[in-house]
């Protein structure tokens, strides 16, 4: 027998790292598969849900980025037809879309006047208490910066800016079903976690809930305790690995939002050269089914697409490096 995960988990302090809820068996037997196999429906999927393998002949995210940012232009762009407002869920990662969206709204003149945005999470305290929009890694300046800035004369009015913060958050849940009553649509974009979070709604935060249906109408938390995948995933890629930088909290949109979108665009660019971090979490995301232990195992039950670059589909396997 190979030495593998599964054979020396017990008694190894993995098994109080890892979230407790997760069958290793399962993971190891979902995660085996190649890219003909990523794109096979599955029963727990919506009907109009489809994955997106992205080519790229750099081995880049270029072509992934265009897509994405294509597909949150069009959903601007059919609310503004019907004249409705739209409520856009956004995340700060991935990021690169945002570009491709003001790229494709700018050509084609299409305003953002209608749309509603709200920030997805913030890091915090445990209080909840943000920092300042212009601190380093604050998501509320990258979204600024990168989304409403740029958009223009055709951006959202600050009015209709909504950011994760200790005072706005609890505000999300009656502003969307204001807009929702008025014929508007709500719409999430997404990137999934290390640990198959959504936002930084955690694995963990399974094991508070009596039920599936309890946790699934939590629509918010503040100061919530991050899982320490999250922690080392974030520390990589946003704080040159500097783990002491990295708040340990943060508050975040719930599956009481999350999981009651109209349509869901998400993205997964996480490979680099011999660095692939996100293989493992597409692939749970799609087949797993839905589990509040793995909470991104949802978004396949929605409407929407998932793009992804294509060294993420498989066949993941071990590499000496």
């Amino acid at each position: 027998m190979a030495i593998d995960f599964l054979s020396t988990l017990e008694g190894s302090y993995a098994g109080s790292y890892y979230p407790k809820g997760w069958d290793y068996r399962k993971i190891k037997r979902i995660t085996g598969f190649g890219p003909k196999q990523f794109i096979e429906r599955q029963p727990h999927w919506h009907k109009n849900f489809e994955p997106v393998i992205c080519d790229d002949t750099s081995g880049g995210v270029e072509t992934m980025d265009a897509m994405m940012g294509y597909e949150i232009f069009d959903v601007v762009r059919a609310s503004a037809q019907r004249r409705k407002p739209l409520a856009l869920i956004l995340p700060v990662g991935p990021m690169g879309m945002y570009k491709w969206a003001i790229y494709f709204s700018c050509k084609h003149k299409v305003s953002w006047k209608h749309v509603h945005g709200f920030n997805m999470d913030e890091w915090s305290d445990e209080k909840g208490n943000s920092s300042p929009p212009n601190a380093p890694g604050s998501f509320q300046g990258a979204m600024e910066e990168a989304l409403y800035g740029p958009l223009g004369k055709l951006t959202v009015p600050k009015s209709q800016r909504n950011f994760a913060t200790r005072r706005s958050l609890p505000k999300y849940p009656a502003k969307i079903a204001a807009i929702k009553k008025r014929g508007g649509k709500l719409v999430v974009v997404y990137g999934i976690g290390r640990a198959c979070h959504i936002a930084f709604w955690e694995p963990h935060f399974a094991s508070e809930y009596k039920s599936t249906r309890a946790w699934r109408s939590d629509p918010y938390r503040l100061g919530a305790n991050l899982n320490p995948l999250t922690i080392e995933q974030n520390s990589l890629h946003s704080f040159a690995s500097r783990l002491t930088l990295i708040p340990l909290r943060a508050n975040t949109i719930g599956p009481g939002l999350f999981t009651r979108a109209d349509y869901c665009i998400g993205g997964a660019d996480g490979c680099k050269v011999n660095f692939n971090w996100q293989g493992q979490s597409v692939w749970m995301t799609l087949r797993y089914g839905p589990d509040p232990w793995v909470p991104s195992s949802f978004m396949p039950t929605m409407a929407g697409r998932l793009f992804v670059i294509r060294a993420l589909a498989g066949p993941l396997v071990a590499e000496a490096n």
